[in-house]
């Protein structure tokens, strides 16, 4: 963590504080953060007396510096993160403040479901979703005239572009990673843990049929060897991957010569036709829970997760808002790539926001490597998963 940055944003939150201002702190950066200061600039206007400023804090650092500010009433009054370290932060204490106390039936009602259920932890809502990123299927117009609509076209139609002499590829994505590779588990009915419980079922026989079929497609030669995003980037902008599977992330990083259009993740045959359900990350908007201004923090979380400011976020900021009701309006109803993600989240999983789920990465990490490899079957490699996993999360609790 850089102290002197963490220095100079409690510096400021203190001195908005000692001003009576509400601060927000957020990773925003180009468009995204334009688009936020103009929703600030709008709550102010619209409410005589009130006074909210922001802080964009650099991402690789801005977890950091909630855990070590916010506890000791040196942060924000509100911040905006993923779901991912909810858990953490809440069984730290003294960090989120639950929202339940405030949150009416409108207002739960305004989201898509799965978006609010991941601000959610054993039972209790801890803050307002704000947007999602799940990954979904990116392909070459000039390769592919129409995306496959399940496994086996996906895997025909991958063989027919597979060209492995001359460097091309008929689909390529991050394969190794844990995170993309969360789609094709999921679609059996995988997961990591058992229901809302933090007891791993890493190698559940779910998740071993999501590995065995990454392991087929890897039999049918359509995927390039040791996968990374600078490799897919690649092969994507000079025309040697038909179809990559990725999210919102990648579209800045495409070749303007490459004509590409987005479709659903295809549905697996081996799942009994189900669909590929990728994970879901959201970012949420929680209240601080030393915060001395929490009815004014509610009211800005509210407005900035409300229709029109969700809006701005979508076609100013081109974040996939949680807001249901922003998709209604027909220009962002009409955009190609917000709709593409509208649909795709329908049948995505909320990625886990247990503490626990810390300890389960660098053994997948190590797991799906090995199995990309081909140096472990995928049920040996997913049970030395789980007993790694297991043996992580005992000592955590022992903490």
């Amino acid at each position: 963590m850089n102290r002197r940055v963490l220095a100079l944003a409690c510096l400021a939150s203190a001195a908005a504080a000692a001003q009576g201002e509400l601060v927000v702190w957020h990773s925003y950066r180009a468009a995204e953060k334009a688009a936020i200061e103009k929703v600030v600039a709008a709550y102010n206007g619209s409410h005589p007396g009130a006074k909210v400023t922001t802080l964009a804090v650099p991402y690789d650092a801005f977890a950091d510096k909630i855990s070590a500010a916010v506890p000791r009433g040196k942060g924000p009054d509100v911040f905006i993160y993923a779901q991912d370290r909810l858990g953490g932060w809440i069984e730290a204490g003294n960090t989120v403040e639950p929202i339940d106390f405030f949150l009416d039936e409108a207002t739960r009602s305004r989201f898509i479901p799965s978006t609010l259920e991941a601000m959610t932890y054993r039972g209790t809502v801890w803050g307002l979703p704000v947007n999602y990123k799940v990954i979904t299927l990116i392909y070459n117009k000039k390769l592919v005239e129409k995306p496959p609509a399940d496994t086996k076209e996906l895997v025909a139609l991958g063989k027919k572009l597979t060209d492995r002499a001359a460097g091309r590829f008929g689909l390529a994505y991050w394969y190794s990673d844990y995170y993309y590779h969360a789609a094709l588990q999921n679609a059996f009915g995988g997961r990591v843990f058992d229901g809302s419980s933090a007891k791993p079922v890493l190698n559940a026989p779910e998740n071993v049929k999501g590995l065995e079929l990454l392991v087929s497609w890897l039999d049918a030669g359509i995927l390039p060897a040791e996968p990374s995003t600078a490799l897919i980037t690649a092969l994507f902008n000079g025309g040697k991957a038909a179809m990559i599977f990725t999210g919102p992330w990648f579209l800045g990083e495409i070749d303007p010569s490459i004509q590409w259009g987005l479709a659903l993740l295809p549905r697996a045959v081996e799942a009994g036709n189900k669909p590929l359900r990728p994970w879901m990350t959201v970012e949420g908007a929680f209240i601080a829970a030393p915060s001395k201004r929490k009815d004014t923090a509610y009211d800005f979380v509210k407005f900035l997760t409300d229709r029109p400011s969700a809006k701005t976020m979508a076609l100013e900021g081109r974040q996939s808002p949680s807001n249901k009701a922003a998709y209604e309006d027909p220009i962002v109803a009409n955009d190609p790539v917000l709709k593409a993600f509208r649909a795709q989240v329908e049948v995505a999983v909320p990625m886990p926001n247990l503490p626990e789920m810390t300890m389960v990465w660098s053994p997948a990490t190590i797991m799906m490597a090995s199995v990309a490899k081909r140096t472990i079957a995928p049920k040996a490699a997913l049970d030395k998963a789980q007993a790694e996993v297991l043996k992580a999360v005992a000592e955590l609790h022992r903490k």
